[in-house]
């Protein structure tokens, strides 16, 4: 008879139990240490790690549109190959994210085809509101910001070797690159088909990097089960 698990609903693990492998997680420890700890099998604790990165991008996909912030817009490439002789923005190959981050505060990212100007705009103008202020490179897909209504849109020329215009940067949102890249190098590799849930959960923990992150855990799946 399948015991009674308010975290993950028909399970075979108790509930006594549960909670110390969403510890584990919240830890960061790898699905091969937690199957010794626990001496659970490694497909149970990847399937339970698959649905609590399942249930995490989903919390991550709630959350509100910025409204009245000052944000910094940038985007990253992450995995393949640079091949010789590309010269355009990324690199062939790569997986192409987004990033809105509020200064202070927190980052959304997102998976996009390109960077073109209609990619960007439509990202932006449905998680930014008009009356935010924006910080940018120079990079051509951020032209017309102001024409569609952000009357406070500033640059930084990278291009240029300039990095800080008064109080105009990006270094936040590259701060969160530099913590996603660093964190799924771990994994030696991310197949395609699972990479936007290890970057929600990138995005999870970046948001939540002064909270007992276990304990937000134990919350979520309360209110939404495995």
């Amino acid at each position: 008879m399948t015991q009674l698990n308010r975290y993950y609903r028909y399970a075979k693990i108790s509930e006594r139990k549960t909670p110390q492998i969403i510890k584990f997680f919240a830890l960061d420890l790898t699905a091969n240490r937690v199957v010794e700890i626990t001496g659970l099998t490694h497909k149970s604790i990847n399937q339970i790690f698959l649905k609590i990165r399942q249930r995490i991008a989903q919390e991550a996909e709630r959350t509100s549109p910025f409204s009245n912030a000052e944000v910094e817009v940038d985007e990253s490439y992450f995995g393949g190959k640079r091949i010789r002789g590309k010269r355009r923005r990324g690199a062939s190959g790569k997986t192409i994210v987004f990033g809105i981050f509020k200064r202070n505060g927190c980052v959304y990212a997102e998976i996009v085809e390109d960077v073109k100007k209609a990619t960007l705009q439509r990202i932006i103008r449905g998680q930014v509101s008009l009356d935010s202020v924006i910080h940018s490179d120079g990079w051509r897909g951020y032209n017309g910001l102001v024409d569609v209504g952000y009357q406070k849109h500033f640059r930084v020329l990278h291009s240029k070797d300039e990095f800080v215009n008064d109080e105009s940067h990006i270094n936040g949102i590259e701060s969160f690159w530099s913590y996603a890249m660093r964190r799924l190098h771990k994994f030696n590799g991310v197949a395609k088909h699972t990479f936007y849930l290890h970057l929600k959960e990138c995005e999870y923990r970046f948001n939540h990097r002064d909270e007992n992150l276990s304990h937000l855990l134990l919350k979520l799946l309360e209110r939404y089960p495995l």
